[in-house]
């Protein structure tokens, strides 16, 4: 789209990057209609047939069917492991739906001498997850004793544009599981830094415990944000609570403090965006 090229995106859920916060599906869609991209949510494709020198893709959409005439077309359908024909089952390796299935606490198959990680024992299917898991797997076998992974706090970086980072729980899913939360956001469109580079599009969202100060989310959409991602896992890793970020002195002007002010926001005690202070 970028470069001039007519894009369609087809997508079968309610919204653009479905497992994300709902704001954020929201302001990728928003984003991608001003850009010109059009997005067909809740769509689903018929078939794809070859039509001259490109094809034609038929669309069911909320409103019937549609015709897409397309140079190319690119299926971006999700990603399984490759262990079809290794010959596991044979050897007492249990494989269910495309995933070997292991004891994440050891990677051990249960099969004598055979561990498994990375995107072969399924989600999340990223590279850092596995490398990861490499590490700790390797320390156990050299009779050491790793921290094990932590997979609730795995980050997901999704590198469109603008991009999209996210760990922890979505403002949804913290109050499904019956969280009483602090949710604050602040839009890139405040940020000195993104003003400067030209990219005032998108914010950062985090959703704090209300009773503890965990920090159980943090949701990022906007140029760079795949960079400012890293702050949220090490503070959720060492159990920071949403004043120990706002105390921490952020450097000024960055993208990076965008990440301070949505904490702030959160405790009702952002300084920029003239929320009221509650009593």
């Amino acid at each position: 789209n970028s470069i001039g090229t007519e894009v369609t995106i087809v997508e079968l859920q309610k919204t653009l990057v479905p497992i994300e916060d709902a704001d954020v599906g929201k302001e990728l869609g928003k984003i991608y209609k001003k850009k010109g991209i059009k997005a067909l949510t809740e769509s689903t494709v018929e078939k794809v047939e070859k039509k001259g020198k490109g094809v034609e893709v038929t669309v069911k959409t909320k409103k019937g069917e549609e015709k897409i005439e397309a140079d190319v077309v690119l299926s971006a359908v999700g990603v399984t492991g490759n262990v079809e024909g290794l010959g596991l089952e044979e050897i007492g390796v249990k494989v269910e739906r495309g995933a070997i299935q292991v004891d994440r606490s050891n990677y051990s198959t249960g099969v004598d001498g055979i561990y498994a990680i990375g995107d072969i024992i399924g989600a999340p299917w990223l590279a850092h997850k596995a490398s990861h898991e490499a590490v700790v797997l390797a320390e156990q076998l050299a009779g050491m004793s790793p921290k094990p992974v932590n997979y609730e706090n795995i980050p997901g970086c999704t590198y469109c544009e603008p991009q999209v980072a996210s760990v922890g729980l979505t403002e949804a899913k913290a109050k499904e599981e019956g969280y009483d939360i602090k949710v604050g956001k602040f839009p890139l469109s405040a940020s000195g830094k993104a003003t400067a580079l030209g990219h005032e599009e998108g914010f950062v969202k985090v959703v704090f415990d209300a009773k503890y100060g965990e920090w159980l989310g943090c949701h990022m959409i906007g140029f760079g944000v795949t960079e400012m991602i890293a702050e949220a896992v090490v503070a959720r890793d060492l159990e920071t609570t949403g004043h120990e970020i706002i105390s921490a002195v952020h450097p000024h002007p960055t993208l990076s403090e965008a990440v301070m002010e949505a904490v702030a926001e959160a405790y009702n005690e952002g300084v920029h965006l003239g929320t009221p202070v509650k009593k």
